[in-house]
């Protein structure tokens, strides 16, 4: 016989708590997909601490998890703000954790405000031990989409969490679902051993937006061509990366960047890059305070790299767009007027990640009917052939080239100048690039043209 507890066993009201648990907690592909992160029973690591600091910080709660959930543990992958440096004090049983109940929801949301009034969690065992006020947790999602746990965080007092929460919260673990995948595309293409620069460029366009989002009013078009392998059959990710998202109400962000190198550090540093400006921007900040920050959550990771970037915050106007921009350490934009006259957008700016403060400034600027903003990463102006065919004094395609360019294209809509450079670039380069080359503009339609 066990313990007996007020003439309940102990047993039996261990029972009794496993049999509310979901079904979706022992789904087989679940499981497989938990245990395929390779993340079970391992210490912690800087990327997820790095992220769950972040949300405690935004959020303001104290703690915060990134919990991978198998049939009968949570295991705490990183935690802010409880003291459990060693691997056996990072889980506890499934039954003890509210990170069941988010399984069980298959892909939404946990949102507790009060905890020991919320129908769903007032009896909860977790409540005391872990002294929960508030609990908000997004799933952290595997390639299939299964769940494989969440990215909470946990407030000893009841409150309500603000929208700014919530989508930082959501941002972040859309980040921490894709540094799990991009880990595990990696591990698999290591294993396979007959690696392609194909998957190379699969693996970078899992970096980019998988096609840029629509905005009313405004035409959009970017892409992005990787460096040229010949002769190499290893995996270079490369670190350029653009991003195009809206940010609140009528106002949108564009981020472009460029981090130094190339291969898995380069594409944890340009994946993070992208989903901390995302987080940052949800209040709407000044474009040189979103850069600033990024600066200081690199430095305070120790990132292995540096990067460039230029990130601009606009909104369409009944007169075209209005916008700032910042530039750290990137070449500046480049504005064509409808006339085809071209000029550089921004203020010189010092690269991330290497020094405190980062001495950014904001610059702000009006694009009427016609008018296009072309952000773009070093690749664009240092086009050159392929060493030994070399084209004597006008090998490289620099900066100049680029304008020139750029001016021709008066009159063409964002897709058709887009697609102009990469021709003029190719032709220079005779089909082998030598660096990344990442390409975005946006246009002002011109209403006097069919």
């Amino acid at each position: 016989m066990g313990a007996e507890v007020a003439g309940v066993t102990v047993r039996e009201r261990e029972r009794d708590r496993e049999a509310v648990l979901p079904e979706q907690l022992w789904d087989r592909a679940r499981l497989g997909a938990v245990e395929a992160t390779g993340l079970l029973d391992t210490g912690p690591e800087r990327v997820f601490e790095d992220l769950a600091d972040l949300a405690a910080r935004v959020t303001v709660s104290g703690r915060a998890f990134v919990t991978l959930v198998d049939e009968r543990r949570s295991f705490w992958k990183a935690c802010v703000g409880v003291d459990a440096l060693d691997i056996a004090d990072r889980q506890q049983p499934v039954a003890d954790s509210f990170c069941y109940l988010l399984i069980g929801l298959g892909g939404a949301p946990l949102i507790v405000e009060d905890a020991r009034r919320d129908p769903r969690t007032r009896e909860h065992p977790a409540l005391a031990p872990m002294n929960i006020g508030a609990w908000a947790g997004f799933p952290l999602l595997g390639p299939g989409g299964e769940v494989l746990g969440s990215f909470c965080v946990i407030d000893d007092r009841p409150r309500p969490w603000s929208p700014t929460d919530l989508i930082t919260l959501e941002t972040l673990a859309r980040a921490v679902s894709a540094e799990i995948e991009l880990r595990q595309s990696l591990a698999d293409a290591q294993k396979a051993l007959a690696l392609s620069a194909d998957l190379a460029h699969s693996l970078q366009q899992g970096l980019l937006p998988p096609s840029p989002p629509r905005i009313p009013g405004i035409e959009v078009a970017a892409s992005y061509t990787p460096a040229s392998r010949a002769g190499r059959s290893d995996i270079e990710v490369g670190g350029d990366f653009y991003d195009l998202f809206r940010t609140r109400g009528t106002s949108w962000g564009v981020v472009l960047g460029d981090v130094c190198g190339k291969g898995v550090q380069a594409a944890q540093v340009s994946s993070m890059a992208r989903y901390t400006i995302r987080a940052l921007a949800t209040d709407n900040r000044a474009p040189a305070d979103v850069l600033d920050h990024l600066n200081t959550a690199m430095l305070t990771q120790d990132s292995p790299r540096f990067l460039t970037a230029i990130y601009a915050r606009f909104r369409p106007t009944p007169g075209g767009i209005a916008g700032t921009l910042a530039l750290a350490g990137h070449p500046p934009a480049l504005i064509r007027r409808a006339d085809g006259t071209v000029h550089p957008a921004g203020t010189s700016g010092m690269l991330l990640g290497v020094f405190e403060p980062s001495r950014l400034r904001d610059v702000r600027f009006r694009l009427t009917p016609g008018d296009l903003l072309l952000l773009y990463t070093d690749g664009a102006t240092e086009a050159r052939a392929r060493p030994g065919a070399g084209q004597g004094k006008r090998d490289v395609f620099d900066d100049s080239d680029l304008a020139r360019t750029l001016a021709a294209t008066a009159g063409m809509d964002a897709t058709g100048t887009v697609d102009h450079i990469n021709e003029a670039l190719a032709a220079r380069h005779g089909g082998w690039a030598s660096d990344d080359t990442a390409l975005l503009a946006l246009r002002v339609p011109d209403l006097h043209r069919p």
